[in-house]
């Protein structure tokens, strides 16, 4: 019951965060997106076996984290949270790959385990720059700015209502826990069939509890359409943000920045 509350005040935590007035945050939506939206692709798109060439792509999200002055230790976490699903996928690659791609000294590193670095710090970077972007513009304002770039109204509306639904489902999964709790005596777990049946009951509630939500919002003038406190235009300021890191990307992507550094430096020192 715990867990299941603290997801859910971490959850709302995030629409806290973007709440800030930072320069970062009073930035319009499109740009913060757009820019992010350009700096996954431009990681996603490296070979499998590109590591020190990902590297310059950490100055982005270390950016965002220090201008928006944000907890960095919590959204660590949170990516800490997800990361399992990262080491799944790229697990078994020492095992697939183990021929040796480079030496250091006398050890030989396999192919291998240089690529499952690489789908690491691939994952680590997009999902912290996704984050950032949640913390520093919030949901609403994202939909709203996926709107004003014409994505279709039909997917906004429902991303959107999937991210305050999220809200129900854990409000409900932490209602169900505590009855449980305290029905059971103190003892521990549960059977299989017991925990089909709350999760059965749990999902007929949750969508009974949404029905009443969307109810609601129709009997105060739901349209339809995203209302957000604070928004602004494209300016001086987001054509800088959005210029400057699409040019840093660029640079990153098509240049080893570590590979030419190191190389620099060997031929000072010679």
């Amino acid at each position: 019951m715990g867990q299941l509350a603290q997801n859910l005040t971490d959850i709302g935590y995030m629409d806290t965060l973007a709440a800030g007035f930072t320069r970062l945050h009073r930035l319009d939506p499109r740009a913060k997106l757009l820019t992010t939206a350009l700096f996954i692709v431009a990681v996603v798109s490296f070979g499998k076996y590109e590591v020190s060439a990902l590297l310059p792509f950490l100055l982005y999200p270390v950016y965002l984290a220090a201008q928006g002055r944000l907890p960095v230790g919590h959204l660590l976490k949170k990516v800490l949270l997800v990361s399992p699903f990262a080491v799944v996928v790229g697990i078994f690659n020492p095992f697939l790959d183990s021929g040796v791609l480079l030496r250091v000294g006398d050890f030989g590193v396999s192919g291998g385990w240089v690529s499952f670095a690489s789908i690491l710090l691939r994952f680590f970077l997009t999902v912290s720059a996704a984050l950032l972007l949640l913390a520093l513009t919030g949901m609403n304002s994202i939909c709203e700015a996926l709107l004003r770039l014409g994505v279709p109204k039909a997917f906004v509306v429902q991303l959107l209502f999937l991210n305050r639904y999220l809200f129900s489902l854990t409000a409900e999964a932490e209602s169900m826990s505590r009855a449980r709790a305290l029905r059971s005596a103190g003892r521990g777990g549960m059977g299989f069939g017991v925990f089909i049946q709350i999760l059965g009951h749990l999902l007929l509630k949750t969508l009974d509890r949404a029905e009443r939500v969307y109810r609601a919002m129709l009997c105060r003038g739901f349209d339809g359409h995203i209302r957000v406190a604070r928004f602004s235009n494209i300016g001086r300021p987001e054509l800088l943000f959005c210029g400057a890191w699409t040019a840093l990307f660029i640079v990153f992507r098509f240049v080893n920045l570590p590979v030419a550094l190191g190389q620099a430096v060997t031929g000072l020192l010679k």
